[in-house]
């Protein structure tokens, strides 16, 4: 899947950041729900978002799943059927952008047939308190395993090609995802990590020990790192690389910093300097590459324009 795209390009460029795009646009998502908010009030304005991403060269859009669970649907008072029918669409918008774009013709002749990943979000997104960025949570491993149990079933049939497990900030949810993982082996999925410094992860566990205990597991197409600081990347992909033959994956803030008292971002962010740094990215070993919060499409298309192509498209993966 990922290994078509590097035979044929030197990156697999993953898409930026949904709700920065959405906010951009005007759009409102000051909820516990944040960008899912609109899988139930504006749906369209996603997967517009998900093709200006298509159109700025991403290879892999992810789908609006990252804050949507079926415990946080339901206390907005949907019922848990409902709720399961809001993860669909979440897919389902991203693979109709895709499916949009391509039948439009709008990729050229020199891109390959874009992937939809299903986002899976951590614990701490649903929490909607920072957690995310400390891994500070009260539930064990066999807990978060509960927790995480039903959505990721029904993400992983929901006709993505991929399953993002990204911002993951313990050690205790990656075991919870170890497990997940093994009950669906068909389903190609990458674990992405956030981090405390250049070698740890967010609760305190070296990077290179997580990317270790994904190394055996055979549906994990990828490790690495997201919802990061870019200065932190370089030191994060060489302690992933040190401990698994896994691709590695990063896609990173855009460097600006959150303050989280005034709920405001300070200082600047540059694509083309996003994009200059990706190329540094890729000759570390990180094949695959994006954005996370605060980075758009102008962003991506600084990494798309520093992709090298190194000979024709084959012709299943264009038609």
């Amino acid at each position: 899947m990922i290994q078509a795209f590097l035979d044929y390009q030197s990156t697999f460029v993953i898409d930026g950041g949904l709700a920065t795009e959405l906010e951009w646009r005007g759009h409102d998502l000051n909820d516990p729900l944040w960008s899912a908010r609109l899988l139930l009030e504006k749906p369209e304005a996603i997967q517009q978002v998900h093709a200006d991403y298509l159109r700025a060269g991403a290879d892999c859009i992810i789908a609006a799943s990252y804050q949507a669970t079926i415990p946080g649907l339901v206390a907005r008072g949907l019922s848990a059927l409902e709720a399961a029918d809001l993860l669909r669409l979440a897919v389902q918008l991203a693979i109709a952008a895709r499916d949009g774009f391509w039948a439009a013709g709008q990729h050229g002749a020199y891109r390959l047939r874009p992937l939809v990943a299903a986002s899976v979000g951590p614990y701490g997104a649903y929490l909607a308190n920072g957690a995310e960025y400390t891994g500070d949570y009260a539930l064990n491993t066999a807990e978060l395993l509960a927790w995480h149990h039903q959505r990721w079933h029904i993400l992983a049939a929901s006709g993505a090609d991929v399953l993002a497990c990204e911002t993951c900030p313990s050690h205790s949810e990656l075991e919870a995802y170890c497990q997940l993982l093994q009950e669906t082996p068909q389903m190609p999925a990458w674990v992405s990590f956030t981090a405390r410094d250049g070698r740890h992860i967010s609760d305190g566990t070296p990077i290179a020990i997580c990317a270790a205990r994904l190394n055996d597991i055979p549906n994990v197409v990828a490790v690495g790192v997201n919802c990061t600081s870019p200065r932190l990347i370089p030191e994060l992909i060489t302690a992933v690389r040190s401990a698994t033959d896994k691709y590695v994956i990063v896609y990173p803030n855009s460097g600006e910093r959150y303050d989280a008292v005034h709920k405001t971002w300070g200082g600047e962010s540059d694509p083309a300097t996003f994009g200059t740094m990706s190329r540094e990215w890729r000759k570390m070993g990180a094949v695959m590459i994006g954005g996370c919060c605060r980075t758009r499409p102008d962003h991506i298309r600084q990494i798309r324009d520093r992709v090298r192509i190194s000979h024709d498209p084959p012709a299943a993966a264009v038609s």
